[in-house]
């Protein structure tokens, strides 16, 4: 895989994410896959090219990240061709300092983090979630310390409203503290919202777009249509109008003889706004139908036929925060990422 520029950085990583999210405990997470069963995906992706793997602390409270410790150890080719990016927010554990992005809980998370990766210092340190409990300023300070003792390279955000982010950003240049470069937030072709604010302002302002969920946890790849059984695990995308977009993924990847999946990550990393999608993997052919959306160049024309039926939806920042919809972006608003 060539290699792709995050933001405005000189890190260079590769054009897929690898999540690792996928892999731990069922305990947490009734799909997660055990260390052993990982073992193959991670040895593929490393044999493939990845060289970007995404997880974060509180996945299966930490046990994902030492999972890829062990992987880059056992596949990796070296400390200084892997880009780890991690996060905090999440609960490690049941104290209420065990949580959230106080300065106290931040200087624990990135010292258990580095603990549990095996390694001295992480290479994009992202805020998972933004902590109504912890001022700007206290969070900003906190992350600056981080980087200012080497134990991050660059820091990166998300999951909130474009104007928390910008206030965040403005902040951080303002009292001469270290930015975000990245934003991780939810995009993909049954939730498009982002487009009217937030990849705006990461153009802009030259910010690395790392979306997850570009499938639409499965939905995109055909597999989950209404009424099936499998439909009923995917809570965020339940609104039927889905359909007609999912149909229209369908139609095309059987006009172009591939798969859905591929189609839908494709549209994804044909956007001038993203960097790299996050893809998981809990089957083999999950990786190679990513590789194979490298290779699929999508016209004007098929993009417009996938976008055609999307309607506006409440704006999602969990699964707890919801706001009103507005009209969605249209082509001729999104000048800034075509």
């Amino acid at each position: 895989m060539e290699r792709k520029r995050l933001g405005l950085t000189g890190l260079k990583i590769s054009p897929l994410a690898f999540g690792c999210s996928s892999y731990g405990s069922r305990d947490w997470m009734p799909w997660a896959l055990s260390e052993e069963d990982a073992q193959e995906h991670y040895k593929k992706a490393f044999e493939v090219g990845f060289s970007f793997f995404d997880t974060a602390d509180s996945y299966s409270t930490g046990l994902s990240e030492e999972i890829l410790g062990r992987a880059i150890q056992r596949f990796g080719t070296g400390r200084d061709r892997v880009v780890i990016a991690t996060k905090v927010f999440g609960a490690t554990g049941p104290d209420p300092n065990q949580r959230g992005l106080s300065r106290k809980h931040i200087r624990h998370a990135i010292d258990d983090s580095l603990r549990r990766l095996g390694t001295d210092y992480i290479d994009l340190y992202q805020i998972h979630r933004l902590d109504p409990d912890t001022r700007p300023e206290e969070l900003l300070l906190a992350l600056d310390d981080i980087v200012r003792a080497g134990k991050a390279l660059y820091l990166g955000a998300s999951s909130m409203h474009a104007w928390q982010f910008a206030k965040l950003q403005a902040l951080a240049k303002e009292n001469g503290l270290t930015p975000f470069v990245s934003m991780q937030n939810k995009y993909n072709l049954l939730y498009r919202e982002e487009e009217r604010e937030m990849l705006p302002l990461c153009v802009t302002d030259g910010i690395a777009v790392i979306p997850y969920s570009p499938l639409a946890r499965g939905l995109l790849a055909g597999s989950r249509r209404s009424g099936t059984p499998r439909s009923m695990v995917v809570r965020d995308f339940t609104r039927p109008q889905d359909e007609a977009v999912i149909d229209r993924v369908i139609s095309l990847s059987q006009d172009r003889n591939v798969k859905p999946a591929q189609i839908a990550l494709a549209w994804l990393i044909g956007s001038p706004a993203v960097t790299a999608p996050i893809i998981g993997a809990t089957k083999p052919h999950h990786i190679d139908d990513a590789l194979a959306a490298l290779n699929i160049h999508l016209t004007s024309e098929e993009r417009a036929y996938l976008e055609k039926p999307y309607t506006p939806q409440q704006a999602q920042l969990d699964r707890n925060e919801t706001i009103a919809a507005g009209q969605t972006a249209s082509s001729d608003v999104l000048h800034l990422i075509r």
